[in-house]
């Protein structure tokens, strides 16, 4: 059995169809009948109504990726379908927040709008959807976030978190729920004949990827032929981006959505207004789809640097904080629609749960991180009589409370983790080898160009790890204007070299010649000057 092979069984493809099923996803295959997801003719029904009386509808987004790209896919497919109006509102994150709120709802009505349809958001608006309905206005929801005992008191409520259906496949993000209106809408009105709505798997996969959902089922099918049409771009706004992000059109994979376009788009509602991603896909123009490229880098730059600002002030906290089981930093002069960012990265190097609030008066707004069994979610609930609100789930959460409570959470969420006695959470942390090796002899070129056909990577399908139980070191370099990369050339039993690459390195990957480690990596190609040479992504290394 070959690596490779190794490989594929490890993720539990061990027969020929499987691995053939799994490494050619076939969208016809997995396109699952749209009418199975909940309230889904009822939906489809009230937008023929709104069709053939030319009512205007506003379709209700959301600042992060996943809405932009949802409600795109319905702006783009409306305009197919014939719709005479048809309009979106993307709420600001410092005014209106996440999900529906009274005054966007009449801020819609001020659009002219008799029917609103939800994209990423409405599952858990009830009083804002009753408000709509008392001023006339209907609205559909479509959505993928978790959902109350009672529906929403919409028109329809479309959303694969409901119980009591029979839709296969229940991980869809929100641009995947938008998607299959599109894909139900098809079979009632003209405009978009069948097999034409694969032209917005790009937006589908935009979603898919950056909201992190499994890519599993009909996402993997979504995101894998989403790339096809990424490569051969049509709509501006994706090709301008593609070109600010230096991204080869040609070249394009799913990390390139979440560490390329994903941050540049988010940049926007981060600091000022998510409309701008959303104006950069809809753009018709080459150089209207420009400018606002253009506009996103420069935002996504300045991001960048409030980001690292933010991320030093809050190591000087943590630094002092090192009996706190979880850390609690904050700070009156934090953007709050960057700490989220911050708090992953205060994780990555702290090994700690983390909150991070930013302080506004006499109100403050965090943002917490996770991992393993200490739930971000049932910390906030366990300080529910010290906050305001909050919630979320295990890996992040959010919480309001008043500034002067701040030591007070602080306490209450350290005692509340050492009430758990949880032992050894730092291992969760560490990567997980899918095969062990005992030399380098297949780390090759074949080997890389059969693992790109994995593809796509992220939630659920991660970029295959390896670990070489035993390596000898040959040489260490420190690489970066502060000395802070690395790169190490390692030895295996039979004498074949491979050298090993890490950007930002913890200070124990600097090791000294002679050592002998156990390490983990990805296989990578290393292009420098029109040469390639096969060379390992180092994730982690530990004595033998």
């Amino acid at each position: 059995m070959t690596l490779f092979e190794k490989i594929l069984a490890a993720r539990g493809l061990t027969t020929r169809a499987a691995c053939e099923e799994f490494l050619n996803p076939n969208y016809a295959s997995v396109k699952h009948d749209p009418f199975l997801l909940p309230d889904m003719k009822k939906a489809v029904d009230r937008l023929k109504k709104a069709h053939a009386e030319c009512e205007k509808i506003v379709i209700y987004g959301d600042y992060d990726i996943d809405g932009l790209s949802a409600t795109a896919i319905l702006l783009d497919a409306f305009g197919k379908f014939g719709f005479k109006e048809v309009g979106a509102f993307i709420p600001n994150r410092f005014v209106e927040g996440y999900g529906m709120t009274m005054g966007a709802v009449d801020k819609v009505r001020n659009m002219g709008a008799d029917l609103i349809v939800t994209v990423d958001t409405g599952s858990l608006c009830h009083a804002e959807i009753e408000y709509a309905s008392s001023l006339g206005i209907d609205t559909v929801v479509t959505d993928h976030h978790n959902v109350a005992e009672t529906p929403p008191p919409s028109v329809a409520a479309v959303n694969p978190k409901f119980p009591g259906h029979k839709y296969p496949f229940r991980d869809l993000c929100g641009a995947g729920v938008a998607f299959k209106l599109v894909q139900a809408l098809q079979t009632e009105l003209d405009g978009l004949p069948d097999g034409y709505e694969k032209w917005l798997l790009d937006l589908v996969a935009l979603g898919t990827v950056c909201d992190i959902v499994t890519l599993a089922d009909e996402n993997r099918a979504n995101v894998y032929w989403g790339l096809e049409v990424l490569k051969k771009q049509k709509r501006p706004g994706l090709k301008a981006l593609m070109s600010v992000a230096g991204i080869e059109p040609e070249k394009v994979n799913a990390r390139h959505l979440g560490f390329g376009l994903g941050p540049r788009m988010n940049a926007a509602g981060r600091l000022e207004t998510a409309q701008y991603a959303l104006d950069m896909l809809t753009a018709s123009d080459g150089l209207e789809a420009l400018e606002a490229s253009e506009k996103l880098e420069e935002l996504n730059i300045k991001r960048r640097s409030i980001q690292d600002e933010i991320f030093d002030e809050a190591c000087q906290q943590a630094d002092n904080m090192t009996d706190d089981r979880v850390l609690v930093v904050n700070s009156g002069n934090w953007n709050h629609g960057v700490i989220g960012i911050v708090a992953s990265k205060l994780v990555e190097k702290y090994k700690k749960p983390v909150f991070i609030i930013g302080e506004r008066g006499d109100e403050a707004t965090g943002s917490a991180r996770s991992f393993g069994d200490f739930s971000a979610a049932d910390a906030v609930r366990a300080a529910d009589d010290i906050i305001i609100k909050g919630g979320g789930h295990g890996a992040a959460a959010g919480v309001t409370l008043a500034t002067e409570r701040v030591d007070d959470f602080r306490r209450r969420v350290n005692e509340f983790y050492d009430s758990l006695q949880l032992k050894n959470q730092e291992l969760y942390l560490l990567p997980r080898a899918d095969v062990e090796i005992d030399d380098f002899s297949e780390i090759d070129e074949e080997l890389i160009d059969n693992l790109t056909k994995m593809e796509p990577f992220g939630n659920g399908n991660a970029e295959p790890i390896l670990k070489i139980t035993e390596a000898t070191v040959l040489s260490v370099r420190r690489m970066g204007a502060d000395g802070q990369h690395v790169k190490l050339t390692l030895r295996d039993k039979n004498d074949v070299a491979l050298q090993m690459l890490a950007f930002n390195a913890p200070e124990e990957f600097f090791r000294e010649v002679g050592d002998k480690v156990s390490v983990w990596f990805q296989p990578t190609i290393n292009e420098w000057q029109g040469m390639q040479s096969v060379e390992g992504r180092l994730l982690h290394l530990a004595e033998v």
